[in-house]
């Protein structure tokens, strides 16, 4: 047995070691967790409810509730997110497992045949290899990985919160056709009666055969109305069924529900704990972690490499001796870069510049998420005030239209004024049920933007 010894001088080693600190000087330093960008103290306006991590109890809609968790168990979107979570912690799993030494075990058995004899020839032998971590490459591309899995964990949990905030729009918006509908539906009943009223009027010559037209007109107009309205409420039945995870004509939602009220406005915190609670913010910060650990790989990969080896093998023509006598061998391997053409100085350098993209990116995000809750904030307020103005208009268009009827039966008024208080208050109503489903989804905008929580599934042991 003839081992290979490896023996560092003095001179080397201080070599070594100035060439390390020269190339770590060039790393640069590590990202701090707080985003390039000036964080505000607080946002515009907050309530003081307490916002639920499962944040759509609080429109009180038991039907929303259920939805949502059959959702987050079955929509197929949700759970290819969790697969690429997966694939993440195998690759993870993959790149830790170079921290540790390598053993393999072998085993032969060969005849040779040289012309004369025939000869049997067995072998067994384990072998076992570990790289040195001298300047922390290993490490650096195992934590590289890890802050992967941290991303993708994230990536997870905004792939739920958006689900979850689609579930609760489109839950919304089925409601507020279903109301649509029946509005249409008695909106066309109404139009008929008035129908009735003209031609009753036309019989006894006190309407124009002109006026019959425009209210049959506007009679066929109600019907198409209720129509298009059947037919956006079968689409958003479709819709809702792919987000649960089943066919277009496989559910069959509840038909009694209607619009929630709108929640107290929920308290909004400050801008700095929005930045460690939202999970895209958290994904975008450990993508810069990773970035800079591939960085100090990229930097490690100019440092020499030293590897150990070592095996016992043996290798005879009788198998009951193959266990007696074994070959044993201690060898270390080292491997100093010299000229490469640039190319590890280059990759070192496209790591920096996509650190410093990662950086970038943290940075957008962070200014994007404080907008999304100002912009929630604001279209809220002003949807509110929008509603009270719908409201006052609806109430003073009632007025007018009763009081227009009266006066056309009277012969006070012509029939063209009572049809646009007639169309102005029908449209009224309309737009006024759409306002309320718009102001829903303004609250469920802000929920989302402040981020309740969603927990990351385990990793399965036999994954």
């Amino acid at each position: 047995m003839h081992p290979l010894v490896v023996s560092w001088s003095g001179a080397r080693a201080a070599v070594l070691s100035a060439l390390l600190l020269a190339l770590a000087a060039c790393a640069g330093q590590p990202p701090s967790s707080s985003p390039p960008v000036a964080t505000p103290e607080l946002f515009s306006r907050s309530g003081e409810a307490a916002a639920p991590q499962q944040w759509w109890v609080a429109f009180d809609d038991a039907a929303l509730n259920r939805l949502v968790d059959r959702a987050l168990g079955a929509n197929l979107d949700l759970q290819a997110a969790y697969e690429r979570l997966n694939q993440a912690r195998a690759v993870r799993a993959r790149q830790e497992a170079g921290l540790f030494p390598s053993l393999e075990a072998r085993a032969g058995a060969e005849r040779r045949d040289d012309g004369d004899s025939e000869t049997d020839l067995f072998s067994a032998g384990l072998a076992a290899e570990y790289e040195l971590d001298l300047w922390g490459r290993v490490r650096a591309e195992a934590d590289a990985e890890a802050f992967r899995v941290a991303a993708s964990g994230a990536d997870y949990q905004a792939a739920a919160l958006s689900l979850a905030a689609e579930v609760a729009n489109t839950w919304f918006e089925l409601l507020t056709q279903r109301t649509q509908q029946e509005l249409a539906s008695a909106q066309l009943d109404t139009n008929r009666d008035v129908l009735s009223l003209i031609r009753a009027r036309f019989g006894i010559g006190e309407s124009a055969s002109a006026d019959v037209l425009r209210q049959r007109q506007l009679v066929e107009a109600s019907r198409e109305q209720l129509l298009t309205v059947q037919a956006r409420t079968r689409v958003i039945e479709h819709q809702l069924a792919v987000l649960l995870g089943e066919p277009p004509k496989g559910v069959v939602f509840p038909d009694d529900g209607t619009l929630p009220a709108l929640p107290p406005l929920p308290a909004t915190g400050v801008p700095a704990e929005l930045v460690r609670r939202r999970p895209d913010l958290r994904q975008a910060y450990f993508q810069l972690q990773a970035a800079d650990a591939d960085l100090a790989s990229a930097v490690a990969e100019r440092f020499p490499r030293l590897t150990l080896s070592a095996s016992l093998s043996n290798e005879t023509t009788d198998s009951e001796a193959l266990f007696d006598d074994w070959l044993a061998t201690l060898a270390g391997n080292l491997v100093l870069p010299l000229i490469d053409g640039g190319q590890r100085r280059a990759e070192a350098r496209r790591f920096r510049s996509l650190r410093e993209q990662r950086l970038y990116e943290y940075g957008q995000a962070t200014l994007v998420a404080f907008q999304e809750v100002e912009d929630a904030l604001v279209q809220e307020r002003q949807q509110q005030r929008r509603m009270e103005s719908l409201r006052e208009q609806l109430a003073l268009a009632d007025s007018a239209y009763r009081q227009l009827r009266i006066q056309y039966v009277n012969g006070a008024v012509g029939y063209l004024e009572v049809l646009s208080a007639l169309q102005e208050r029908q449209e009224l109503r309309r737009t006024l049920i759409t306002a309320r489903q718009e102001l829903l989804a303004f609250r469920v905008a802000l929920y989302r933007a402040l981020a309740g929580g969603f927990p990351v599934p385990e990793e399965e042991e036999n994954a």
